[in-house]
């Protein structure tokens, strides 16, 4: 009979991370244990080395989304395989004001 390791290594699945800003955008690649959450997962990216200008809160304090879906519990949430999780950044404008806005300039108002 062979004998069985009881010590198997976790298993290990790929997703990326993706930020953006108006100008630019990187989305990382990352090999993470089963079981990781998409809040591990930010931190795991290290965003801040990436976007240096920005403070640390903007990544851990974001909403965060898989494939643009929000996510409700991003500190449990664990991620499947090929996952992609998007971190988004706070609307600076409500997005009603903002066609408002347009449609006022273009108005002539």
């Amino acid at each position: 009979m062979a004998a069985t390791e009881s010590h198997a290594e976790p298993a290990l699945i790929s997703v990326e991370v993706a930020f953006a800003l108006p100008q630019r955008q990187k989305v990382i690649a990352l090999t993470v244990a089963a079981g990781t959450t998409a809040r591990e997962a930010i931190s795991l990216a290290e965003l801040g080395r990436h976007f240096p200008e920005l403070p640390e809160a903007a990544f851990v304090e974001a909403e965060l989304g898989i494939f643009g879906k929000l996510l409700r519990e991003p500190y449990t949430h664990v991620l499947q395989a090929g996952d992609r999780v998007e971190v988004y950044r706070p609307l600076l404008i409500d997005p009603k004001q903002a066609r408002r806005q347009r449609a006022d300039r273009s108005a002539g108002r």
